[in-house]
C-alpha cells in the first residue's frame, strides 16, 4: 500500500520528514507503507484513482467531485497563527516583496499566475475571491501558463513572469521554514476564506489500525521533532461533509468567470 505527500512536499528536506514520519507511523499501525515519489507535472488525479492508496494527500475539491471517492483517513492541524487549531487552510495571494503593490486591486490589468484546474488553493479559491471585483471589463492582462505547485507558482512571480500568484497558506508556511531564500522574496496582500484543508485519502476499505496511529501520532514523544519540523499540531478525523459545499463553489466560480471577462488572454488550460 502506497503512501504519498507531494501536495506538502514543497522542498526536498520537507519530502524526507513526510516519508520518516509516514514510515514510523506505518510501524505504529503495524503495516508496511511504500513512500512512493511522485514529482510534477506527474498528474495527481491518476495518483488519487489508484486503487492501492493506504495514506495519500488529497485535496477536497477532486475529492468532493468525484464519482467515487476515497475514504478519508485523517486530515492535518497544522501549527502556525490562523490555523486555530482546526484542520483547515485558505489561499495567500503573494507579490514580490519590492513590488509596488499594496492590495489585490493593484495587480489588476497585469499577469496573475494559477496552478491547474482541479486545485481550491490555486485555482478556484483564488476565482472565488476576485469574482467580488468582476466586471464586463477584465481584471488582468494575463493568465500566464499552469504553474502546477505552489512553489511553481512563487516563482512566476519572483521571475517576474506574473505580477501576483495564489499559494496554499499551509504549504506557504512550510516554505517559509524550509526555504526562507525563496519566500524572503515575496509578500502576502490578500487572502481568501478559510476551508477544509487536504486530507489523507485511502482506497476503501480504510484501515483502522493506520487511522488510530494517525490520531495519536502528537502523543508519542519520537515523533515530536519530526512533527514540528512539518507544523503539525495533531491528525483529526475531519467531518466528511466540510467538503460537500465545495462542489457548489466550484461550480458557480466557472459560470461567472464564463460570463465576466476574467483577462485578456488566459491560457487555454486555465479557461474557466
Amino acid at each position: 500500500m502506497i503512501a504519498n505527500a507531494r501536495m506538502y512536499s514543497v522542498a526536498p528536506a520537507i519530502g524526507d520528514a513526510w516519508k520518516r514520519l509516514f514510515e514510523r507511523i506505518g510501524e505504529r499501525a503495524g503495516l508496511r507503507l511504500d513512500f512512493i515519489d511522485y514529482p510534477a507535472p506527474a498528474p495527481l488525479s491518476d495518483l488519487w484513482a489508484r486503487q492501492d492508496m493506504a495514506a495519500v494527500f488529497m485535496c477536497g475539491l477532486p475529492y468532493s467531485l468525484a464519482k467515487s471517492q476515497p475514504e478519508i483517513l485523517v486530515a492535518p492541524v497544522p501549527s502556525p497563527t490562523g490555523f486555530d487549531g482546526k484542520p483547515q487552510y485558505w489561499t495567500d495571494f503573494v507579490v514580490r516583496a519590492d513590488s509596488p503593490y499594496a492590495a489585490l486591486p493593484d495587480t489588476f490589468g497585469r499577469r496573475l499566475a494559477l496552478t491547474v484546474r482541479d486545485s481550491q488553493s490555486g485555482y478556484i479559491a483564488p476565482l472565488r475571491l476576485l469574482k467580488i471585483y468582476g466586471g464586463q471589463q477584465p481584471l488582468f492582462d494575463r493568465v500566464i501558463e499552469p504553474r502546477i505547485t505552489p512553489v511553481g507558482a512563487i516563482t512566476a512571480v519572483i521571475d517576474r513572469l506574473a505580477e501576483v500568484a495564489p499559494v496554499d497558506a499551509y504549504a506557504f508556511q512550510l516554505l517559509k521554514k524550509f526555504r526562507p531564500e525563496l519566500t524572503s522574496q515575496i509578500r502576502v496582500i490578500a487572502r481568501t476564506d478559510t476551508r477544509p484543508i487536504p486530507f489523507l485519502a485511502a482506497s476503501p476499505p480504510r484501515r483502522e489500525s493506520l487511522a488510530s496511529a494517525f490520531l495519536t501520532a502528537h502523543q508519542d514523544p519520537s515523533l515530536a521533532a519530526i512533527m514540528s519540523d512539518l507544523l503539525l499540531t495533531r491528525f483529526v478525523e475531519p467531518d466528511a461533509s466540510s467538503y460537500a459545499a465545495l462542489p457548489g463553489e466550484y461550480q458557480a466560480t466557472l459560470d461567472f468567470w464564463r460570463s465576466h471577462p476574467l483577462a485578456t488572454d488566459i491560457h487555454q488550460a486555465l479557461i474557466p
